[in-house]
């Protein structure tokens, strides 16, 4: 009942994306280069969008809107997305009335990091009771609807609803995934071919339409054994059923909306944020914990939890050649400005507004055009100020003349693309690339012309051929218009750099300290900014009262089964767990009872030293005696924390850390306080920790 854009594009990574979609300006406009974590302090690239580039949930409020945001986020700097703020940033910050999801890039579907408006919550069921993320953020989007309809009907709504579907980790119920049993046995070379025989079929790239070449890295379907295939396979069986799983939840988003009474007069825009993750690398992955820290995955170990994919203990995500396929007939994948990482679904769905039906539309738009098409059908006028900040130009171009005419010519003329200085510009049918390698510093032979690739996309929609070598003005013309745009929106410095971006000095709200204490109860605390013991010797003192009859439950938790740490009592004992990527528990107990009464309960790490994730020695003390001791031989290098479990006082949030107990294991005693200290200087390998963030956005 609407209509499908074919040339709609975004820019590669989804916080600049979604930058684009909610202000109409483009991502280095908004600060937005890159995604937080990856932020320097350049204007294209600090990560904060400036409040001149207005919202249009902030353009909407005075104009009688409900505004409500669900699902991901990912806009907010990762230094403040934590208790103490500031929360200008969060969406309720940025014009929305009420927000219901997680801040980060990414979180675990099975036990999600929820925020309720400004604060963290408990997911409101568990796995084992049929709790999954995309179903209660459809009921929470029914809710915020429903609540505002039964007292104002008529007042008008925006919803900004983005599921974690289809991000890493793919989880799902299983029965979704088996939907898919063996249909996926072909391979990812088959289903190219397939797919796009199928995509001539329903007119939604052209007729002469070629497949783009097979990445030299990506292995051939037939090349593999028949344990790989059958891994790879339900890989992707588990993909397409949490893409189902999240169409039928999307389905009573709508079902609701036609139910009111408002489906046919509601604007809807369906779209991706960037191509295909290829994150999942050669081979996918069981448990990304390990990916993240770089401790590898072998195909035996893999094959032991392929009846667990999708599933609370998995952390998964398929292999790039399901990647390739997912952007057949395109070329190359996310993060890389080729028409594969950057070419989106778009469905514009306006019955009461659109007097087309099921029509392709081939006319060129991208994400900064979104805001300005709604603003066109409501007849309104960007903003000349937000809450007293002059705002800027719109930079988008509203698509509004396309609805109901097929044959309009494009007015979005010219559109820059650059993405770790992975660079391209499009203008009037042409499309010229310059493929930079990801990590790579810009060196002044890199931006020279012979380093460009050229593509008539007007006739070679999936830049199949290259004719940098016979138009070698044209490709003059684009770079040169390329340049004209960078200049234009803050673009420059061109920094190719990854892992060095994570390691850029950024705005802290708390000068780092040797010392940190927490309370019992509260909200978890992000690893951003939580004590960091990796690497490191350090101390953990809980000054607790124990009754009598004695006290169980945690002391300090940081992490999840995928790996983490955990300071606890149980059945009298003193217990820490060292829980190594989700592969092994190291554990210490005390080989005495805890005392009652006023008790000061530590536990001593002495790092060995050398390189990120060696090991080191464990002590526990009763009041400054020892009363336990162990080893732990190799510890989490990067990252504890996949999905944004956060460090918490007293209980576990999520998943447990050990599988010693069920969360959130309160303490049942009294605890003071926990201190924690640290000294010296961690190591740290900021590629892997660059490699971990791109991947959670």
């Amino acid at each position: 009942n609407g209509l499908r854009y074919n040339n709609f594009h975004t820019t590669a990574l989804c916080s600049p994306t979604r930058a684009c979609l909610l202000t109409g300006r483009n991502h280095h406009s908004n600060g937005m280069a890159c995604i937080t974590e990856g932020a320097t302090g350049f204007p294209g690239y600090n990560g904060r969008i400036p409040f001149r580039n207005g919202f249009l949930s902030e353009m909407l409020l005075p104009h009688g809107y409900n505004t409500f945001a669900i699902g991901k986020w990912h806009l907010t700097p990762v230094q403040e997305a934590s208790p103490a703020g500031p929360f200008d940033r969060w969406p309720l910050g940025r014009g929305f009335e009420r927000f219901y999801g997680f801040l980060g890039g990414e979180t675990n579907q099975w036990y999600p990091d929820l925020v309720d408006d400004n604060h963290a919550i408990e997911p409101p069921k568990r796995p084992e009771e049929g709790y999954h993320l995309t179903e209660d953020l459809v009921d929470r989007a029914i809710e915020f609807v429903q609540d505002a309809h039964v007292v104002a009907p008529e007042r008008p709504f925006f919803l900004y609803f983005c599921p974690g579907a289809c991000h890493a980790p793919h989880h799902v119920p299983r029965e979704w995934a088996d939907r898919y049993r063996g249909k996926f046995d072909m391979g990812w070379d088959r289903a190219r071919e397939m797919i796009l025989e199928r995509q001539k079929e329903m007119g939604i790239v052209p007729a002469n339409t070629e497949l783009s070449p097979r990445p030299e890295e990506v292995q051939a379907w037939d090349t593999l054994s028949a344990d790989e295939k059958r891994l790879y396979a339900r890989m992707m069986e588990v993909f397409a059923g949490f893409l189902t799983h999240t169409d039928h939840h999307i389905g009573r988003l709508i079902a609701f909306l036609e139910e009111l009474g408002e489906l046919d007069d509601t604007l809807i825009f369906v779209v991706s944020d960037n191509g295909a993750s290829a994150e999942g690398g050669p081979t996918g992955s069981v448990n990304e914990g390990r990916f993240f820290n770089k401790v590898p995955e072998s195909l035996e170990d893999n094959l032991k939890a392929l009846d667990e994919l999708g599933g609370p203990t998995t952390y998964n995500h398929y292999p790039w050649g399901w990647t390739l396929a997912g952007n057949t007939p395109l070329k190359r994948w996310k993060r890389e400005t080729f028409q594969g990482g950057t070419t989106d679904p778009l469905i514009v769905h306006w019955p009461k507004g659109i007097r087309s039906r099921g029509e392709i539309r081939t006319q060129y738009t991208h994400a900064i055009d979104l805001v300005p098409t709604v603003l066109e059908v409501l007849g309104i006028e960007p903003p000349a100020e937000i809450r007293g900040v002059d705002q800027s130009p719109i930079e988008g171009i509203s698509f509004r003349y396309s609805f109901d005419d097929a044959n309009a010519p494009s007015r979005h003329v010219t559109q820059y693309f650059e993405m770790f200085a992975h660079r391209a510009i499009y203008h009037d049918g042409w499309r010229a690339v310059n493929p930079h390698p990801f990590g790579k510093r810009v060196q002044p032979e890199d931006l020279q012309a012979g380093n460009w690739e050229l593509y008539h996309v007007a006739e070679d929609f999936s830049e199949v051929h290259d004719l940098a070598d016979k138009e070698p003005r044209k490709v003059q013309e684009m770079m040169a218009r390329w340049w004209a745009e960078a200049g234009k929106y803050n673009v420059l410095p061109l920094d190719g750099r990854a892992q060095e971006r994570i390691g850029e000095r950024k705005p802290q709200i708390a000068e780092v300290r040797e010392s940190y204490t927490y309370y019992p109860g509260g909200q978890p605390i992000p690893e951003s900014v939580a004590v960091d013991v990796k690497n490191r010797s350090n101390t953990i003192t809980a000054e607790v009262e124990i009754p009598d009859e004695g006290a169980e439950g945690v002391l300090l938790a940081m992490g999840s089964r995928f790996g983490g740490y955990s300071f606890f009592v149980k059945d009298r004992r003193l217990h820490y767990v060292h829980n190594y990527v989700g592969v092994e528990e190291y554990r210490i107990t005390s080989t005495e009872e805890v005392p009652a009464g006023m008790t000061s309960l530590r536990y001593v790490f002495t790092f060995d030293g050398g390189a990120p994730g060696s090991g080191g020695t464990g002590e526990l003390y009763f009041n400054g005696r020892k009363v336990g001791e162990g080893r732990i031989p190799r510890t989490v290098p990067i990252t504890f924390t996949l999905a944004g479990e956060g460090l918490c006082c007293g209980w576990d949030s999520g998943e447990p850390v050990s599988a010693e107990y069920d969360s959130p294991f309160r303490f049942t005693g009294h605890i003071r306080r926990v201190i924690v200290d640290v000294s010296g200087v961690a190591p740290r390998d900021l590629g892997a920790e660059m490699d971990m963030a791109l991947s959670r956005q």
